[in-house]
C-alpha cells in the first residue's frame, strides 16, 4: 500500500444476545474481555486507520470505554452485522470499510494484509476472505461455512453444507479444493449502503448467512485467500482452548501501531 492508497475504517459489530453464548463479547479469556482481544489485534495493522465497535447495549459500550477503544451505540434493530455497520456509515473517516467478526481474534496482522491489500488494488465493490480447510470433518460441520469461487477468484456460493459435494467420496487430502469462509468483509462505502438497502433473499434466510443477498441480488463479492489463523470464539467451551493458543500469539507482547489520522 502507497501513501495514496486509501486508508481503511474497520468496523466490528458486536451484539450482546447469542443462542449459544449470551454475552460472548464481554466473556473473560486470559483476563481480558473477548471483544479487547479483538480490538488490539487488529490495531496491529498499519492499513487501518480507524477502529470502531458498534454494538445494541450499553453494557458492551461501557467495557470498549472501560479499555479506550472507540465505540457506537446503534440500538435499531439490524438484520446482520453488516446492516448495523451501515447504520453508522456517516461516522466512518474512509471510503473502505472493513467488517469484522467480534469473535475472531486474528493471530497476524498480515491476516488483513490479506483481504485489505488486493482490495483497494482492485475494482471490487466487496470481498471476503478463505482459507483451506484441513481437516475432513470440519466438511460437514454446519458452523464451518465453506465457499466456492470462479476461476478469477469471484464467489459462486456459500454453505454450511459441504461444497463442493464429491459424488464419489471425499478424495483422501483435502488441501487445495476445499475452502472455509471467514466471516470479514470489504466494501467500498457506496457499496455497503447498496447492500444494506437490499431485501433478505431467500437463500440468506435459508442459510442464515448475509453473504448470499449479495450473491442472490447479482453483487459480485471477490473472495481472496488467506494462510493466516484466527481463533474462533463460538460456545463457552471455546474459552479454554483460545487461552492455550493466545500464549502463543505474540499480540500479547506488542505494542499497539500508533492511528493514522485522518487527512
Amino acid at each position: 500500500m502507497t501513501t495514496t492508497d486509501p486508508l481503511v475504517s474497520l468496523c466490528i459489530p458486536a451484539r450482546y444476545g447469542s443462542s449459544r453464548f449470551p454475552g460472548k463479547p464481554l466473556a473473560l479469556l486470559a483476563g481480558k474481555p473477548l471483544i479487547q482481544h479483538v480490538y488490539e489485534a487488529v490495531q496491529q495493522s498499519s492499513h487501518i486507520g480507524q477502529i470502531m465497535v458498534i454494538t445494541d447495549q450499553e453494557v458492551i459500550e461501557e467495557g470498549v470505554k472501560n479499555f479506550g477503544g472507540e465505540v457506537c451505540l446503534v440500538k435499531e434493530a439490524c438484520r446482520t452485522g453488516t446492516d448495523r455497520v451501515a447504520k453508522v456509515v456517516s461516522q466512518l473517516q474512509y471510503d473502505v470499510i472493513v467488517n469484522f467478526q467480534a469473535d475472531e481474534i486474528p493471530q497476524h496482522p498480515e491476516l488483513l494484509d490479506d483481504l485489505i491489500l488486493p482490495f483497494v488494488s482492485s475494482r471490487a465493490g466487496m470481498g471476503t476472505l478463505k482459507r483451506q480447510l484441513h481437516r475432513t470433518q470440519d466438511l460437514a460441520n454446519p458452523s464451518i461455512v465453506k465457499v466456492v469461487t470462479d476461476a478469477l477468484g469471484q464467489a459462486l456460493y456459500f454453505s454450511r453444507s459441504p461444497i463442493p459435494c464429491w459424488r464419489d467420496g471425499v478424495p483422501s487430502g483435502i488441501n487445495c479444493i476445499a475452502y472455509m469462509h471467514l466471516g470479514v468483509y470489504i466494501f467500498r462505502k457506496t457499496e455497503l449502503l447498496r447492500f444494506a438497502a437490499l431485501p433478505t433473499g431467500h437463500l440468506e434466510d435459508a442459510e442464515k448467512l448475509e453473504q448470499l443477498r449479495a450473491l442472490e441480488h447479482g453483487l459480485p463479492m471477490m473472495v481472496w485467500e488467506t494462510a493466516h489463523e484466527s481463533i474462533r470464539i463460538d460456545t463457552p467451551e471455546d474459552i479454554m482452548t483460545a487461552e492455550g493458543l493466545l500464549s502463543k500469539n505474540s499480540y500479547e507482547q506488542r505494542e499497539p501501531i500508533q492511528r493514522v489520522e485522518n487527512r
